[in-house]
Parts: structure tokens; C-alpha cells; sequence
């Protein structure tokens, strides 16, 4: 019995009672196992058959590469092994591979690289040990070599470098990196921008790739059908912007009716007593929760050193954080005008800042290009703001001292200029400089002599 299925783009036989009622040869033996081209396999991209665009049931050639739909008599991956002679194709859904037009499964542990490649499997017990392994390269296919968690990503139209920086950023953070390694941790979620993440950091972190760089393709997709074309291929945006919609979405997508909660507020979450007064002279207080703190930089001087330069100011971070002492006013422009102080009342164990840098008027956006002097290590807030009290518990102390693990930083003109970022390797401590798919060890007096613009830090534990 033959069935056809309407897809939208074509009729696609797929043969539905025929398959299920015939029992599939198993082989290990294959003459055409020689013809399979690991070079020319990239998984990165959209499971879609590249003549009907249907991604039901999708093959891809292990001799070409491209992906067609089905493997019975008439689909297109049946029609394509007859016409270029091209015989081993594997499922993308379910991992088998088979030889067509014969249609027996092929059973060969030669192939269970390509399966790996395909979809990434990480034990618990090897995510415990990432920031263990010391200096561990991995080679690619064509003899490069390349340090797992520290791939270069496609920039893709030139235009996703704000998605880069963020992602590299992302994968810094212990516990959401490990969350994601695991796809149990998030198999219930039907999000396509959960699964899409989570595609993404396993391809980043394994260490049996062909190629020693990663494109988030699919991942922009799902960025693309989620935000509703708000950050889109082809079309530059800001990663403060980005990292705010991809958290307050991630964890909108994770979120558990039994505590409200999910592993991103658990990293990333913490909490501001706001007083907000009016000039009446009314005053409100309360409470909310933050995902990332926004420090205000000091207007650049407008006149010009003895050489007729422009003279580029720098602030120390202790002095923008005072925003946060609870005592400093930020007035709000109105109607009506308020004048806000802000106490920081529970720190989060990862702390993103950013520094307000661009600013937006009826004509051009401008760039405040103040450097901002920053601690590397042990960054104690105590020292700059008030902080909460201790926690009750005994032997718990309040864990006020931060280390950086990622600063992002923008070079040149506010509407031309492009995302690059610092991150740690924490295994050896090390920092390394990435911008798309450039990635080299750098010195961290190195990090602090850049125009920062977002930064996370990791709490010591």
C-alpha cells in the first residue's frame, strides 16, 4: 500500500505501509563503503531535502553531502542514487545508514565518526571533566588543529558577529554549558530555540569534529521564527540586546511549573531594591530581579590635547558601579522626570555588565569610547557598593569576589564597526581572543586595553 503526504512544497510518496511491513536487511559488508567522502559532510546547516525543501525523512549522501528526502522507490534520495551513482546515505533523525538503491541497512562501526559528528553524545562523566583536561587538541579533517570549546563560528552575510560574541560568551558558564551537554536535562522542552542551543554548544565543545570550525546556522534559524524576525541573517544588531532576548526567552522556554525557575535564573538572576521618587517629593520602594546590570559611562571631554587629538577618557569600574551604592541618584528623563537609587539586595553567581556605550538621537547613534578600567581577577564588590547580609547558614559566607571570564568589546564607528570577545579557558587559565572564525591565545593585560561593552563574571566559589 503506497500512501502520499501533502508537505506544502511537493506530493511526497513515502511508501509508508510497504517499509513498516518489510523487514530491512542488515549488512555490515558494502562494497561502496570507499565512496563515502567525510570532506564534503556538514551537519551545520537546515535538515531539508534540497529539491522538495520538505525536512520529513531526510537522507543525506555520505558521497556528496547534499540531503534528499525518503529512500523508497520514487523519493529522492532512491532517484539520486540511480542518477549519480552515489550509494550510502544515512537518516538524519533516526542515525542508520543504508545503501540505495539496494536498500539494505548498512551496520559498520567504520561509520559511527560520521554519527558522532552528526549528533554529539556527552557522558556525565566526561562533562565534569571538560575544565579538567589540560591542553588536548583535536585535529580535523584537513590536518588542522583545534581545542574543543574554542572553535571559530561562521559569520554568516557578515552580519552575525553580535550572535557570535554572545554564544563564545555563553560557553564560559559552567553550569549552563553543562546543562546543555546533556540533552535530557532538556528533552521534555518542545522549544525549537532549546534544542537549537543545545545543538550548538555540543558541536562546539566535542573533540571529534571534521572541521575545526562551527556555523550557527540552525541556531540563527530558530533565533530568526523566535524573536519573529527581530534578530535576522542579514541584519546587524547589538549582543546586550541579544543576550537580554536570548535569556529572558531561554528561560521562558525552560521554565518549571514545580519552582518557577530555570537553570538561567539559577546562573544568572539576581536581585535590586529600587527607590524611586518624583519631584512631588513621592517616594516608592521595591524589589526586582536582573539578569545583567547596566553601568552608565561619563560624557567624553570635548576639547583636544596640546596635539590637537581627541583625548580619551577612562573611568575605573568602581566608579560607574556606585550607581549601585543605593545612595547615588540616576535621574530618568520623563514625563514626569524620577530620580532612582538602586541597592544591590542578592548577587547573582554569574554577573553580566554592560556599559551603556551608544546612544540614539533623531539624526545618527553615537559612541561614548571611554575605556573602562577593570580587574581581571578578584573583582570584590564589597569594596565598591553595600552589599546583602550574610546568609544565616552557618559556615556560609556572602561570596562577594568575582572573576572575569568574557569581555566584549567593540572596535570602531558606532554603525560600521564589528563584535570581538575575550574569553577564558578555565582548564589553564588562559585567555583567548575570538572574532567569528579567528581564534588565538592573547595575554590578559591584553583584555583590559579594549573598548569593553559586555562582561560576565564568575563568582569564587
Amino acid at each position: 500500500m503506497k500512501t502520499k503526504r501533502e508537505d506544502g512544497n511537493s506530493t511526497v510518496d513515502r511508501e509508508l505501509g510497504d517499509w513498516k511491513r518489510q523487514r530491512v536487511e542488515v549488512r555490515r559488508d558494502c562494497p561502496y563503503l570507499d565512496t563515502v567522502n567525510r570532506q564534503v559532510l556538514d551537519f551545520d546547516f537546515d535538515k531539508f531535502c534540497s529539491v522538495s525543501l520538505s525536512n520529513l525523512n531526510v537522507y543525506a549522501c555520505l558521497v556528496c553531502g547534499k540531503y534528499y528526502q525518503g529512500r523508497g522507490k520514487k523519493s529522492h534520495a532512491y532517484t539520486h542514487s540511480l542518477e549519480a551513482g552515489h550509494h550510502v546515505y544515512i537518516n538524519l533523525g533516526t542515525e542508520k545508514v543504508y545503501c540505495l538503491p539496494d536498500g539494505y541497512e548498512i551496520n559498520d562501526p567504520s561509520l559511527d565518526d560520521i554519527r558522532y559528528v552528526l549528533n554529539p553524545k556527552f557522558t556525565r562523566q566526561q562533562v565534569e571533566q571538560l575544565d579538567r583536561n589540560k591542553k588536548q587538541w583535536s585535529r580535523a579533517l584537513d590536518g588542522s588543529d583545534y581545542l574543543p570549546g574554542m572553535v571559530g563560528l561562521n559569520n554568516i552575510q557578515k552580519t552575525s558577529d553580535f550572535v557570535n560574541v554572545t554564544i563564545q560568551s555563553l560557553m564560559r558558564v559552567t553550569p549552563l554549558r553543562n546543562f546543555f551537554l546533556i540533552p535530557e536535562n532538556y528533552h521534555h522542552c518542545k522549544s525549537q530555540l532549546v534544542q537549537r542551543f543545545g545543538d550548538l554548544t555540543r558541536k562546539i565543545w566535542h573533540a571529534r569534529n571534521f572541521k575545526g570550525q562551527v556555523s550557527p546556522h540552525e541556531f540563527l534559524q530558530a533565533v530568526m521564527k523566535a524573536s519573529k524576525k527581530r534578530f535576522r541573517i542579514g541584519s546587524q544588531s547589538d549582543p546586550v540586546e541579544f543576550m537580554s532576548w536570548l535569556l529572558n526567552t531561554l528561560h521562558a522556554d525552560l521554565i518549571t511549573t514545580r519552582n518557577n525557575s530555570s537553570i538561567i535564573h539559577n546562573c544568572f538572576q539576581g536581585e535590586l531594591e529600587v527607590v524611586k521618587e518624583t519631584l512631588q517629593n513621592k517616594a516608592e520602594t521595591y524589589r526586582m530581579p536582573f539578569l545583567m546590570l547596566g553601568l552608565d559611562l561619563p560624557e567624553p571631554p570635548l576639547f583636544k590635547d596640546v596635539m590637537e587629538k581627541n583625548i580619551i577618557p577612562q573611568v575605573h569600574l568602581f566608579n560607574i558601579l556606585k550607581k549601585f551604592d543605593g545612595e547615588t541618584v540616576t535621574t530618568t528623563v520623563g514625563p514626569p522626570a524620577r530620580m532612582m537609587r538602586y541597592r544591590v539586595t542578592k548577587l547573582p553567581q554569574y554577573l553580566i555588565l554592560h556599559m551603556r556605550r551608544f546612544t540614539k538621537n533623531n539624526f545618527f547613534r553615537e559612541k561614548n569610547p571611554t575605556l573602562v578600567n577593570f580587574p581581571v581577577k578578584n573583582l570584590e564588590l564589597k569594596d565598591y557598593i553595600p552589599l546583602p547580609a550574610a546568609p544565616t547558614k552557618e559556615n556560609e559566607k556572602l561570596r562577594s569576589k568575582y572573576d572575569l571570564i568574557s569581555n566584549i568589546v567593540h572596535d570602531g564607528k558606532p554603525d560600521e564597526g564589528f563584535y570581538r570577545v575575550f574569553v577564558q579557558r578555565k582548564s589553564e587559565e588562559l585567555w583567548y581572543e575570538m572574532q567569528d572564525l579567528h581564534v588565538s591565545e592573547t595575554l590578559p593585560q591584553m583584555v583590559a586595553l579594549s573598548e569593553a561593552y559586555m562582561q560576565i563574571y564568575e563568582q569564587q566559589q
